[in-house]
């Protein structure tokens, strides 16, 4: 089974995790319990999404063991220097309930990125993160963590999909011992994914939703994702992509899918 990633500490991720931006409130707090009723066990908040406490709330709800459940946070723009990402870290923990996360990432790759990841590795060492990365770091950017890192990151969560696999980063990635990981391995509602034919056709052979496959795509070329979804059903068909692999074949006829470029405007201003 390829349900879940070993990470370069020897800490197990899930491969298949749960988005949650936009979730707020009630509402959000009951999406995240269906989720993680339906069977996900992975669930990535940030502090840029402003619900922290609702993904902690729907923790203490859930009837879970903390130990079953994989929670990943993300440090943004305003806590950009050691102190502030330090008292930052504690304020997350605050908020979600925990004693640690674990996976704790920078969101962006802020200009202060080096001095942040020190807060981080020392979050590790004290036992409050069992796993720390970054998120949308190309290898320009990720090289000066690496040059001054005591820990190498663990995880890499970065755009990728069926139209922007970025497959040279995982690979860069891979030889550096990082997992890559998709946020919105959908395009984010940016395109299609459901209606692309490629996907269609090849979903039918295997009796699978074009989403599926798309994210089938994604793990057999060993990088983990975080769809999101309000539907219970669709949370489930998220999950429903381990019983079924994907030929040589058509994994390359996906891969002439790649446009070569991000489909966020924004994307650009980390380049």
């Amino acid at each position: 089974m390829d349900n879940y990633f070993v990470l370069n500490n020897g800490v197990k991720m899930p491969a298949i995790g749960f988005g949650t931006v936009g979730l707020k409130g009630k509402e959000g707090i009951d999406v995240i319990l269906s989720a993680i009723s339906v069977g996900y066990r992975m669930i990535d908040t940030a502090r840029m999404y402003g619900n922290e406490a609702e993904v902690g709330e729907a923790i203490r709800k859930c009837g879970l063991n903390r130990s079953e459940l994989f929670i990943t946070t993300k440090l943004n723009e305003p806590c950009n220097s050691y102190s502030k990402a330090k008292a930052a870290i504690e304020d997350s923990l605050k908020n979600l309930g925990l004693d640690y996360v674990d996976l704790l990432l920078i969101h962006e790759p802020y200009p202060e990125a080096v001095e942040m990841y020190k807060a981080l590795e020392e979050a590790y060492r004290e036992g409050k993160a069992r796993a720390i990365g970054v998120s949308s770091f190309n290898e320009r950017k990720l090289k000066p963590i690496l040059e001054n890192c005591s820990v190498i990151p663990a995880v890499n969560q970065i755009e990728s999909h069926v139209y922007y696999p970025e497959l040279e980063l995982k690979e860069y990635l891979k030889s550096k011992n990082i997992q890559t990981e998709a946020w919105a391995p959908f395009g984010g509602g940016n395109i299609k994914v459901s209606e692309e034919p490629v996907l269609v056709k090849i979903g039918e052979k295997y009796g699978k939703t074009a989403n599926q496959v798309a994210l089938r795509f994604l793990i057999q070329n060993e990088i983990a994702a975080i769809p999101k979804s309000r539907n219970p059903e669709r949370m489930k068909q998220n999950l429903e992509i381990f019983d079924f692999n994907l030929t040589e074949e058509e994994m390359a006829e996906i891969k002439t899918l790649d446009r070569k470029e991000t489909l966020y405007d924004w994307m650009k201003d980390w380049e």
